[in-house]
């Protein structure tokens, strides 16, 4: 259970017990219980939003989408924003796009993408409460930490002082498959093939524009995706 608890503990702010010091090689598995993670998050909101769905629309759907956003504690928003302000100004150069990604502020571009994305948020969220619909809810965030997985995966991580630079150590790359082919075939089989397919389009075009910038992933990539696949999936959830 350590991997799992490490896990949690990364992710999101909910408090786990204290199982001492961490060993490597579970450090490496906690990754493969990400999807799990989100499991756990998606169950939270969606509950949530069950319980909101018989007051005002709008009020419940800023209250879920203020919950999911403390529940992570804005690990992967903060992500989103340093890849905006690195996209834009580094000027496609990757040692700027890197400094720009250590700088804990955050630009107007930074701004005005996380404005965005939490207005789709938003929008689609009020879209599930006035239609009862929560799977997409339950949904988002196992498939958004499964990107995490895919991303490990099959791109090089570039920052070899970041957070994930131990983990990805002792990753076990064979055993991620498993998390992954489940998460997609449960997307699949309880949302359909538009919300999958857009989180898939989202992934893509992120993990090429990040090889294009900067050579591969960093922390910032990895949280940029979980934000983007949540969104692509509710967004094109509440088009059905």
């Amino acid at each position: 259970m350590q991997a799992f608890w490490l896990a949690l503990q990364f992710l999101t702010r909910i408090p786990v017990p204290d199982t001492g010091p961490a060993a490597p090689r579970r450090l490496g598995q906690s990754a493969l219980y990400y999807p799990a993670v989100g499991l756990l998050v998606g169950l939270l909101l969606a509950l949530l939003a069950a319980a909101l769905a018989g007051g005002p629309h709008l009020v419940g759907a800023a209250l879920v989408l203020a919950a999911w956003v403390l529940v992570t504690g804005g690990l992967h928003l903060d992500g989103l924003a340093d890849c905006a302000d690195a996209w834009v100004g580094g000027y496609g150069d990757r040692e700027r796009s890197l400094r720009i990604m250590k700088d804990p502020s955050s630009g107007p571009i930074a701004v005005c993408v996380l404005l965005l994305l939490l207005l789709l948020k938003f929008a689609a969220i009020e879209a599930m409460l006035a239609e009862q619909r929560y799977a997409p809810l339950l949904l988002a965030p196992v498939l958004g930490r499964a990107a995490i997985l895919l991303l490990m995966c099959s791109t090089a991580y570039v920052n070899p002082h970041g957070l994930a630079a131990k983990l990805l150590e002792q990753f076990p790359a064979d055993a991620a498959r498993w998390p992954i082919a489940a998460s997609a075939v449960l997307g699949w089989a309880v949302l359909g093939w538009p919300p999958l397919l857009a989180a898939g389009l989202v992934l893509v075009w992120l993990r090429r524009s990040a090889i294009a910038r900067v050579g591969g992933c960093t922390g910032d990539v990895y949280g940029a995706a979980v934000e983007l696949v949540e969104t692509a999936v509710i967004t094109a959830a509440a088009f059905q």
